[in-house]
């Protein structure tokens, strides 16, 4: 069984008497350890298909099973409850709370757990330690370079163990020097830990380093190739 199994996804929004036909029958497996990219310009659809994937949105038609779980039957707080511990969020804005140190910020997804503090501080520590921030954890938001915070951000998404990672133009924010950092960091948690991580962006050197890449046009798969070993 695929880790990610999306049959026939299809959204579609109303704008007053205007229906936008966002995805189109979409269908598409990901298996558990896959590295991949999903590309297309603006208003390709994309984004929504992360949405769905990430259980932030739900398909106005077609199934869609995360690990087994068909996540239509799910009411709000399961939905929270599967993302909090089935996946980790990377985003361009990095979406760190300000005012709050690094260990703090990625010590949070564990707080809905109800995980003791002591268990909530080492396994933030080690997850800052896997990006490289050890030294860092008491540093603050403000205190931090834009490639720091993005790790730091990476750190939180791996720190409840999550199989899967979606990183929505994780690098938008970044030089290139920082941006080519952030995705070895990506490569390395893929090889070394199996995590699966789908990345969304329009940058044809960022979907390099990928191992698989759908693109989207107008709301559809467009192609599906896998990179060559």
């Amino acid at each position: 069984m695929a880790l990610i199994e999306a049959k026939g996804i299809t959204k579609t929004y109303q704008l007053g008497d205007v229906e936008v036909n966002a995805l189109r029958s979409v269908s598409a497996n990901i298996e558990l350890g896959e590295f991949m990219a999903i590309m297309g310009q603006s208003g390709s659809g994309k984004s929504t298909f992360m949405n769905i994937l990430g259980c932030l949105d739900k398909p106005t038609e077609g199934s869609y099973l995360l690990d087994g779980v068909d996540v239509s039957t799910l009411n709000r707080d399961e939905l929270a409850d599967i993302r909090n511990r089935k996946i980790g969020f990377v985003f361009q804005g990095f979406n760190l709370l300000s005012r709050t140190s690094a260990i703090e910020n990625v010590e949070l997804p564990m707080l809905y757990n109800g995980m003791p503090a002591k268990e909530r501080r080492l396994r933030a520590m080690e997850a800052l330690k896997i990006v490289g921030l050890s030294g860092r954890e008491n540093h603050y938001t403000n205190q931090l370079s834009g490639g720091q915070q993005q790790r730091v951000a990476i750190a939180r998404a791996i720190v409840n163990e999550a199989p899967i990672i979606f990183a929505d133009e994780p690098t938008g924010n970044l030089d290139t020097r920082t941006s080519a950092e952030v995705m070895e960091l990506f490569v390395k948690l893929n090889a070394e830990s199996s995590i699966t991580v789908v990345l969304v962006t329009h940058e044809p050197d960022i979907a390099a380093y990928s191992k698989r890449i759908i693109r989207f046009l107008d709301g559809v798969i467009i192609s599906d190739e896998a990179k060559a070993v």
